[in-house]
């Protein structure tokens, strides 16, 4: 249920950004691009920035994801695809952009290395190990080289989603402390002349990782593993690198040197932390890396608008070379580069959960809301009323037209005389001894408890209820498990135990006056007498007898009958408040994972952005639930074309109940016009929910954009820590994402065009629902990061130790 809650805000969300003109209009990339990931511990990178640039950018089915990681064991493949599994389940942002799992796939080319031969001293030669390997195992050069034309195959395959050919984009990522990295110079550089065959040129740009978030126990080697790749980061971008080997190789498997001439081999190389420059975990850890590293790849190769208005709005736009000189060192080499990224929008995911968990509770409530007050109604209703009750008697109990039968018993020799001074019950046994009772047991109480033993209460009172419920929309289980609710206040048990108590009193005082007859004399009989005519004066005698006995015997018959059937149906009465509380538990259960949902939704989208979704989106809920009603009728949602027969679905499982729930709320709640606002409408009216308009507190368009405004540049924090925060070499430029038509971007640029000391610049995107801000620093040097001072102590301890790290 937590996956199917998770792809359901996801998928709105993705919806909201998908939608141009109403939601977010994506980006398109101007030239093909490629993401080359070269090593194990980047693995986890490969989906979120497929998924990111696939809800982002429309041309995205273009772009090919190329993967080197080490060969994995048997357990390692089958962990690798449980997580990539898990991943796809838990995402749907691509199928919501029209690229189906199975088209994300294609655009992925995966190759696995064989990795070096383990020794007892593996550990202290690891990376200079996976160099020598490389070097020895032509299998590897010939697997890379086939790789590489594959994905230039499909990028010509992908040309007509491109506005130009002649460029491409090459990012390159991987972790700081991975072993393999050491073949990152080779791997690139082989990357570089394949696929530079089929372009005028190739841009190629490096992403180093670094994670510092679980330092507790493995913190030594690996760090000291991330302080030797960014010694050999620095090498490779000094103005003087060259490299030049055999890496190319034929289908006859002959080797062709590649050669790179002395120069940075990257245009620029970013690094990136999972801690920001104050020192602080980012939040979402490395997610939000890869959120970057997709924005800066859109930013240096993005097809630009026809309208050319987006530089007068703010700043002007990103010019790669400029950038390039700007963030030069002291010594002329290129300076490394980091980032910041922030996102103020529409928090869609928490307004999804919400919005469904209030569409919840409105359906629950109107499932409890009963206009029926009177027992009379229920019993009815249930098929327990007394009309009911006596059609029920009338099919288990034979009528009255069998006692004709006994006039026909034999009778026993008796005089008239004899007779009429006995009691009924004496003369009863004169006449017939015990014949006029074994008629009556086996014409009458014998068949009624046959027929009782082949007729099922349960089933009856189920169809019964059944059918009440077919007919009378505005009835439930609720209702159900308050009438039967022994101790409830609505409970027809107390009714029902009077009727039964009045039914034992009646049965009593029946079978009294039965008594009072049997014990009266038989000369008391009303009947015809003719003297000298003992014959018809026995028949007459004995037909007065049946005639007073035997219809009492049968309405006590009767009356044994109903008290049976009450007995009967109590049973299953608390059989029925057994499955309705069951449901109404199952219901409660549902709410609350609904509640869980939406509240820890509403923690993550922050305390400013979050703040009064419940409270402004249980109104909005309410409101628009009440204008469907008030379009379609009372009763509208328990339709069949809406939510239906909720006890049905519930039936089938909470989880089929959900599914339709979120249907219904996608399609008739959110698609609504009052959810339709831009994310500046959406939040000012949401700040100011609690406040009447008329009231000072409220909070106004100016101080919510000055707020925004701080929330962006406070969270575009730099990605990494810096001993100098203020380095001299220190270059910044500053973007935003969202639409230039937008109130609050204009704020933002006359804010900047007035206190800026840095280039700003935007991206148009025809989106409401939010602003991005991205922050570039460049400048530093390996010695200025925090991470690399930190390390190179254990760095030289191990080496000190006999550990390699270099070739």
């Amino acid at each position: 249920m937590d996956v199917r809650l998770k792809q359901f805000a996801d998928a709105y969300a993705a919806d909201e950004e998908k939608t141009a003109g109403q939601g977010d209009g994506r980006s398109s990339i101007h030239y093909p691009a490629v993401f080359l990931f070269i090593g194990d511990l980047i693995q986890d990178a490969v989906r979120p920035v497929m998924q990111i640039n696939a809800q982002k950018w429309d041309n995205s089915a273009g772009v090919m994801y190329v993967e080197i990681a080490p060969e994995p064991t048997g357990e390692e493949q089958q962990a690798r695809r449980a997580k990539e599994a898990r991943y796809e389940q838990e995402h749907v942002t691509s199928m919501r952009t029209g690229q189906t799992t199975d088209a994300l796939e294609a655009q992925k080319i995966t190759t696995f290395l064989s990795r070096p031969t383990v020794n007892d001293h593996h550990k202290k030669t690891q990376r200079p190990d996976w160099h020598h390997h490389f070097q020895k195992d032509g299998k590897h050069l010939l697997e890379l080289n086939r790789t590489f034309r594959q994905a230039a195959r499909r990028l010509a395959e992908f040309g007509r989603m491109y506005s130009s050919f002649d460029r491409l984009h090459v990012s390159v990522i991987t972790r700081v402390d991975d072993p393999m990295n050491i073949l990152v110079p080779e791997i690139s550089l082989l990357a570089r002349s394949i696929l530079g065959q089929s372009f005028k040129s190739v841009q190629m740009d490096m992403y180093a990782l670094i994670y510092e978030g679980d330092q507790e126990e493995l913190f030594g080697y690996s760090i000291s593993a991330g302080v030797a790749f960014l010694k050999e980061l620095e090498h490779i971008q000094s103005a003087d690198y060259t490299l030049t080997a055999p890496l190319q190789r034929t289908e006859d498997e002959l080797a062709v040197m590649v050669q790179h001439s002395p120069s940075p081999l990257f245009e620029l190389a970013y690094v990136l932390s999972d801690r920001n420059e104050r020192g602080i975990s980012v939040n979402g850890g490395m997610e939000s890396s890869y959120d970057i590293i997709c924005r800066i790849s859109l930013l240096k190769n993005r097809q630009r608008l026809e309208t050319g208005g987006e530089s007068s709005v703010y700043g002007s736009d990103y010019n790669n070379n400029a950038f390039k000189n700007n963030v030069r060192n002291g010594d002329g080499n290129q300076g490394l580069v980091s980032a910041g990224f922030a996102r103020v929008r529409r928090p869609d995911r928490a307004i999804a959960l919400t919005v469904l968990e209030q569409f919840f509770y409105g359906i629950m409530k109107r499932m409890k809301h009963s206009t029926i007050v009177g027992s009379r109604e229920k019993f009815e209703l249930l098929g327990l009323d007394e009309q009911r009750m006596d059609d029920r008697i009338d099919h288990f109990v034979p009528n009255s037209s069998r006692l004709e039968d006994m006039n026909g018993l034999m009778t026993r020799a008796t005089s008239f005389n004899q007779l009429k001074s006995m009691s009924l019950r004496e003369a009863e046994h004169a006449l017939f001894e015990y014949g006029g009772e074994s008629f009556f047991r086996d014409n009458y109480e014998q068949e009624m408890i046959k027929r009782i033993e082949q007729w099922d209460a349960g089933r009856e009172l189920q169809a019964n209820i059944t059918e009440m419920l077919r007919q009378h929309s505005h009835i439930h289980f609720y209702q159900l498990a308050e009438w039967t609710d022994e101790s409830g206040e609505h409970s027809i048990w107390q009714d029902y135990h009077a009727r039964t108590r009045d039914l034992m009193n009646t049965l009593e005082n029946a079978q009294a006056e039965l008594d009072e007859w049997y014990n009266s004399r038989a000369d008391d009989l009303s009947f015809q007498r003719l003297p000298f005519m003992e014959k018809h004066n026995i028949r007459g005698l004995t037909r007065a007898l049946i005639d007073t006995i035997y219809p009492r015997k049968l309405h006590i018959l009767r009356l044994q009958t109903r008290l049976r059937l009450y007995r009967r149906f109590e049973e299953h009465l608390a059989t029925v408040h057994r499955d309705s509380m069951q449901q109404v538990k199952s219901m409660d259960t549902l709410g609350s994972n609904l509640q869980v949902a939406a509240t820890d939704s509403i923690r993550t989208a922050d305390d400013y952005i979050g703040q009064n979704i419940h409270d402004y989106y249980s109104r909005l809920t309410a409101e628009v639930m009440d204008e469907i009603e008030e379009k379609r009728g009372d009763g509208a949602f328990f339709e069949e074309r809406s939510v239906g027969d909720v006890t049905l679905w519930l039936q089938q499982g909470a989880s089929t109940l959900l599914e339709r729930l979120m249907d219904v709320c996608r399609k008739e709640l959110l698609a609504s016009r009052a959810f339709t606002q831009t994310f500046e409408q959406e939040l000012l009216n949401r700040a100011n929910v609690t406040i009447a308009y008329e009231n000072k507190q409220a909070l106004s368009q100016e101080d919510l954009f000055k707020e925004l405004y701080r929330t962006l540049e406070d969270r575009a924090v730099i990605h990494i820590r810096l001993l100098d925060y203020t380095h001299k070499h220190r270059y910044e430029e500053k973007y935003m994402f969202g639409n230039a038509n937008g109130e609050f971007v204009r704020y933002a640029a006359g804010v900047d065009n007035t206190t800026r000391i840095y280039k700003t610049g935007f991206v148009h995107e025809d989106r409401t629902s939010g602003v991005e801000k991205l922050n570039l620093m460049g400048g530093f040097t390996i010695e200025d990061l925090i991470y690399y001072r930190n390390g190179k102590t254990y760095y030289d301890t191990y080496i000190a130790n006999g550990y390699d790290f270099h070739v």
